[in-house]
């Protein structure tokens, strides 16, 4: 029996039978999606060995392969469609194939269907309703809820498929063959916020493609036979933050090498928050790590950083400033450089939303991705040992290596720190954006602003750079403006944020101003991250928060004046997340205790799910 024949045949209980053969891995085609890797991490859980391969890989390439998976990607299969090996779609022998967003359009495009821009673009959470009861979504109800991150969509299927999934704007969010093993999603099942994604990769994996789950070796196991290999007799200079990534990679080091292999320094860049350092340092002895050294560098940071507005200048230059402090550090202790190695606790969605993969857009530099870092990683020089890992699963290491918990269930704080959460505008810009005309964004019983300041989103996989829109509401209709956002962001392309505006004047009355990285800004900056984090751990709500930046911005009455945004968010991997609402009490004496602060009138809560809005601004 042919495959194709077996397809046909599915039984009584729609599991397709496709006779057992030598494949035994799903093969992920990446055309550059930041959610592509989220697909290796979920056949990882599920216990599906996967390869990423490029989508140039030849037949060859393939062999072993039970399956294919189209990603998604940041660019359109109308206008810039990345090259691949169009016989993917085309094996005279055919392997299962599952596009995802763009995957499903390049099938539909090059199958004979059509692809067109939509007349709406749709990011965030939809409902979608299944039709029919196909293999592919066996255990999914009627309705369920995905999440959505395109422009284009089919508007013509191709010959021979059918719609077996819709939302209520969208009438082909899946697809499938009605013969060929080939399927196709408008929605990413990677991300949690599809709640069935799961199981509908499971149904792929194992059902259609015929995988079974097989035993992997741990991921400890594994990291620390890499560590070994890779550092030999060599040493290793790890540059230590405090935050949960670099402490499990110090203890990581630290139990595979010895402490006199291992030498940490932690960086006091003026940028951590209050007295940062200081508890750093003090948590990490109490840990049992004597091989810390913490050395002040806030003079060296202030300076690089003076007179820089734009985020990707910043964040090069806050990278840099490290390395040079540590090759300050490195030759004060006259260490022998060919001896030595450079550590970093980077983690798998640093690699992603710094454009790690070929055809991936660069939504952010993180500072652990410079170019000069990116060099010495070529170069076999730099120790990662969580690179392949996300955030979670480094907490789920450090627990398993006995680290406390205050240290393992800590919020992430950004490497650039209070570099990014601190806003800057040039005079030149500052005077554009107030200057602008832009067209007036109703939304139906609020009266509401485009705000003259500017941050970093991730629209469609790409990289934007544009204006929140704020809207005046008391914080009872959160949760209504909080649906609402989504449907904005969608319908407008000048923006990509929503804030609800908690306290201070009429919007019209603030405008934007000229303001640079000083000292008083980033003061304020640690005193609202004070007040804030200490009222979400008297709400109890810490630990049910995967962060909370505090942000300042500069927009208010006078060129001297702040406003303060609060981004409460939601998430599993960051890769993905939503706003979090926090209950109305902790608002209040937030909002209370922040307008006590110097220099403050406006107060916005961020009501912007990922995507569009990264989790920091910038």
């Amino acid at each position: 029996m042919d495959f194709l024949s077996a397809l046909i045949l599915a039984d009584a209980s729609g599991i397709i039978n496709v006779p057992m053969a030598e494949q035994k891995y799903i093969a992920v085609i990446d055309f550059g999606s930041q959610y592509t890797h989220l697909i290796i991490r979920n056949l990882r859980e599920l216990g599906i060995v996967s390869r990423l391969l490029p989508p140039t890989v030849s037949l060859t390439q393939l062999k072993g392969a039970a399956g294919l998976i189209l990603s998604g990607g940041p660019k359109s299969v109308i206008k810039q469609a990345v090259p691949y090996n169009p016989k993917l779609l085309r094996l005279r022998l055919p392997l299962p194939i599952l596009g995802v967003c763009y995957g499903l359009q390049l099938i539909a495009r090059d199958l004979g269907g059509r692809v067109a821009p939509g007349k709406i673009r749709e990011y965030g959470s939809a409902k979608l309703h299944r039709h029919g009861d196909h293999p592919l979504f066996r255990g999914v109800p009627p309705l369920s809820t995905v999440w959505m991150s395109h422009g284009d969509s089919v508007t013509k299927l191709p010959p021979g498929f059918k719609i077996i999934g819709s939302t209520t704007t969208l009438p082909c969010a899946a697809v499938a063959h009605r013969r060929k093993p080939i399927f196709g999603l408008q929605f990413h099942p990677e991300v949690h916020h599809t709640n069935y994604g799961r199981t509908i990769l499971r149904n792929f994996a194992c059902h259609i493609c015929r995988l079974k789950p097989t035993t992997v070796q741990g991921q400890l196991e594994k990291i620390t036979a890499e560590i070994k290999a890779q550092a030999g007799n060599k040493k290793v200079f790890l540059l230590v933050s405090g935050g949960v990534d670099s402490t499990v990679a110090f203890a990581l080091l630290n139990q595979t090498l010895g402490l006199d292999q291992v030498y940490g320094l932690h960086i006091d860049t003026g940028l951590l928050r209050y007295q940062e350092s200081k508890l750093v340092k003090r948590r990490l002895a109490a840990a049992g790590f004597k091989n810390l050294r913490v050395v002040n560098a806030r003079a060296l940071f202030a300076r690089r950083l003076r007179h820089l507005t734009e985020p990707e200048a910043k964040r090069q230059a806050i990278g840099l400033a490290f390395l040079d402090t540590k090759l300050k550090v490195e030759r004060q202790l006259k260490l022998n450089t060919k001896h030595w190695l450079l550590g970093q606790g980077t983690i798998y969605p640093d690699t992603i939303e710094s454009g790690g993969t070929k055809h991936a857009d660069k939504i952010k530099t993180h500072h652990n991705r410079i170019d000069v870092l990116q060099k010495l990683a070529r170069q076999g020089l730099l120790v990662e040992p969580l690179k392949e890992l996300y955030k979670d699963e480094v907490r789920e290491l450090g627990l398993k290596l006995r680290l406390p918990r205050e240290l393992i269930w800590t919020h992430p704080f950004p490497g650039p720190a209070l570099g990014v959460r601190v806003l800057c505008l040039n005079k030149k810009t500052a005077n554009q954006l107030n200057c602008e005309t832009l067209p007036k964004i109703e939304v139906s019983g609020y009266h509401s602003r485009i705000l003259p300041v500017l941050s970093v989103g991730v629209q469609g996989d790409e990289r934007s750079y544009r204006r929140p829109l704020a809207i005046e509401a008391n914080y009872g209709q959160a949760t209504k403006l909080h649906r609402r956002a989504t449907l904005l962001l969608n319908q407008h392309r000048s923006i990509n944020r929503v804030l609800l505006k908690l306290a201070g004047p009429k919007l019209e009355s603030g405008q934007g101003h000229a303001a640079e990285l000083t000292p008083p800004r980033v003061r304020l900056a640690q005193q609202a991250d004070r007040i804030v984090m200490a009222e979400i751990k008297r709400g109890r709500i810490y630990h049910k928060l995967w962060q909370c930046p505090t942000v300042i911005v500069p927009f208010g009455l006078n060129p001297k004046s702040e406003s303060i945004v609060l981004r409460p968010f939601a998430s599993r991997e960051a890769m993905t997340g939503r706003a979090y609402l926090l209950s109305s009490p902790v608002v209040s004496r937030i909002v209370r205790r922040l307008k006590a602060l110097p220099r403050v009138d406006f107060i916005f809560y961020d009501l912007t799910d990922k995507p569009p809005g990264t989790v920091e601004w910038e």
